[in-house]
């Protein structure tokens, strides 16, 4: 099974891609994560990590479920991208690329999951409710840093703007 879940965000695709390379931080950045723990860091500059996300289930009354899995990280410049590969349990062989395309606006960041378990059915389970809703709120949380860090960058301090000149009596 493929999916893929995008969004347009009104910043760089540089910037975006900054804030997610580091998977070490989103549980600072993310509501949804809880923890992101590097298991192992390798020679090709990729490293193994176990992340736990919230799969919001009442987010009304904040009831969630815990997701928890594991997964081979690359992160990739040129052009911007990251690459997940999960190892082991209920998405195991799970391959999940990150495209960051500039355009006009900013960028358009699309979130790649191609997943083939032994069992078809157990795909659309695990796409359905889990990997789309986690992945769309993973999207609208970086478009929402990545814009108003843009914003905030791209606004200039008020003492910097030109004052109108002074009137002078004649």
């Amino acid at each position: 099974m493929q999916s893929t879940v995008a969004v347009e965000v009104r910043a760089p695709a540089s910037l975006v891609f900054e804030l997610a390379r580091d998977v070490e931080r989103w549980p600072a950045l993310l509501p949804h994560y809880v923890r992101a723990t590097v298991l192992a860091r390798h020679a090709d500059g990729s490293l193994t990590a176990r992340m736990i996300a919230v799969r919001a289930i009442a987010p009304g009354i904040g009831l969630g479920l815990p997701v928890a899995w594991r997964s081979r990280v690359w992160a990739r410049e040129d052009p911007p991208g990251l690459r997940f590969v999960h190892l082991g349990g209920a998405t195991d062989g799970m391959d999940v690329s990150w495209r960051l395309v500039p355009n006009d606006t900013g960028c358009r960041v699309a979130i790649e999951h191609e997943f083939r378990p032994r069992i078809g059915i157990w795909a659309w389970v695990i796409d359905r409710l889990f990997v789309r809703p986690i992945a769309r709120r993973t999207l609208a949380s970086f478009k929402a840093i990545a814009e108003a860090a843009a914003a905030a960058t791209s606004e200039r301090p008020r003492s910097a703007r030109s004052k109108p000149a002074k009137k002078t009596a004649t």
